[in-house]
């Protein structure tokens, strides 16, 4: 967004106090009020609006910033309408349910903790939200617990490491889709990049918890109870593997993502259609407004009913103002004058990867939202990666290391406030057991320090050239 500062840049005290001050209404009606996002984040736009009247630029050069800002995020606005789509396809096909058979399967081992955190983290990657995923699979696993007497501050902990597994690592996840889009790297690419510090951090923290395990198991009724419901549902067939990999033989050979995921819904569809899972009418109608799963179990219900594009517009439209917000940002010179304060300082790859680090992780703690976490800091270093010769995918992974996976552990936040309230234990109960997302910012700060896993951007260029695009 840079294209869009004005031409005379405001002072750089100016500029961080009408920033601190923005961001002081969001933190306060999002903490204090416990507003939805949108209100406050409108809020400041008008604060923004009323700052640039001040500053004498005229309505239409302001109007022009917000639309250019919002218009920078119409890729991630069409991939996250495929993502609910998507989504209600894998449901009806059965495919989002066999995946979470087999990990429930999983979860009647040894090792309970280290179980809990990689079933959750596979049903967060099939289901790509880790609220969805917490509020089902989660609460399950936090019944399992209470019956073999495991600590429930470690249970939450490891369901909650999980379902940000799958939440950062999944493609249909909308922050993933988000981090990628904002910076323009492919989806796929942007997965593959994050492997660098995902999975050492999944290996710890499955050892740590096969440490932290109790020795004995007692008895698991619930997640059999959730098995039975899904078997129930009906929606379990060989077939439902089919659009999983079509999907990953998209992902393999590299296709964009939005044709990867719109060939697997089709193919999904297609496969629910002539199975006779619902009829042709209905079927179609879920793409919009999701699937609906019908069992005598309200819990698989609720586990089954999600999807569709309807289901999508509450983060749509958080995308559109908060890009909105800082296309003023930077059309008023508040963001391009504090840049340009620091730039000489932020030129090697070590200092903008802490750099980028600790602004994602700040706007969490300060308002207490991960999307506008990469969303603003998203938009503030991408030209800052380009001086540094680093490439994007450097820049979106460390948004999700540090901005997607950080929001849990802040109490006031919105995931802290979400899933303390469904899990039952306070997040600074189950924060220091929250090990993937403790390891997640400290693995990328640490490659950041090293220079290690950076990816230069003459590297990506080459490679470009050598696969022909």
């Amino acid at each position: 967004m840079l294209h869009l500062q004005p031409k005379k840049l405001p002072g750089v005290l100016e500029s961080i106090l009408v920033l601190l001050a923005t961001i002081a209404i969001i933190s306060y009606f999002i903490i204090e009020v416990q507003s939805v996002p949108h209100v406050p984040i409108l809020l400041a736009i008008f604060v923004m609006l009323a700052y640039g009247l001040i500053k004498r630029m005229s309505f239409k050069e302001l109007q022009h910033g917000m639309v250019q800002g919002a218009q920078t995020g119409m890729n991630a606005v069409l991939l996250f309408f495929l993502i609910g789509i998507l989504i209600s396809s894998w449901m009806a096909s059965g495919t989002i349910p066999v995946l979470m058979d087999a990990a429930f399967l999983l979860a009647g081992g040894p090792w309970f903790l280290a179980i809990t955190f990689a079933v959750t983290a596979i049903v967060g990657v099939a289901l790509g939200s880790s609220f969805t995923t917490a509020a089902t699979v989660g609460v399950a696993l936090m019944g399992v617990s209470q019956s073999l007497d495991v600590s429930l501050a470690m249970t939450a902990g490891a369901v909650v490491s999980g379902a940000f597994f799958g939440d950062k690592m999944s493609p249909l996840s909308d922050t993933t889709n988000l981090a990628s889009t904002v910076v323009k790297v492919d989806l796929f690419e942007h997965i593959k990049n994050m492997s660098w510090t995902t999975i050492p951090a999944f290996i710890i923290t499955f050892i740590l918890f096969i440490f932290l395990s109790p020795e004995q198991q007692g008895s698991t009724d619930q997640l059999t109870s959730f098995q039975a419901g899904l078997e129930e549902a009906n929606l379990m067939h060989w077939s439902s593997w089919i659009p999983l990999v079509v999907l990953v033989a998209f992902t393999v050979t590299k296709r964009p993502a939005f044709i990867s995921l719109a060939i697997t819904s089709v193919v999904a569809t297609l496969i629910a259609g002539f199975r006779g899972v619902l009829e042709w009418g209905a079927l179609w109608s879920t793409w919009f407004g999701g699937f609906s799963a019908e069992t005598s179990s309200e819990a698989v219900n609720n586990l089954l009913t999600r999807g569709g594009m309807n289901a999508m517009l509450f983060t749509v439209s958080i995308v559109i103002l908060a890009l909105a917000l800082g296309g003023l940002f930077f059309k008023t010179g508040v963001i391009p004058a504090i840049l340009k304060s620091v730039q000489n300082g932020l030129s090697s790859a070590r200092s903008v990867t802490l750099s980028t680090a600790f602004t994602a992780i700040g706007i969490n703690v300060a308002i207490g939202e991960q999307y506008l976490s990469i969303l603003l800091t998203g938009e503030a270093y991408q030209d800052m990666y380009e001086k540094a010769n680093l490439a994007r995918k450097n820049l979106s992974r460390t948004l999700e290391d540090a901005g997607t996976v950080i929001n849990p552990l802040v109490p006031w936040s919105v995931c802290g406030v979400f899933l303390s309230g469904v899990l039952g234990v306070p997040v600074l109960e189950y924060l220091p057991f929250a090990f993937f997302c403790l390891l997640c910012p400290i693995l990328t700060i640490l490659f950041g320090l090293t220079g290690k896993t950076l990816t230069p951007k003459t590297e990506t260029h080459s490679l470009e050239k050598a696969s022909g695009h």
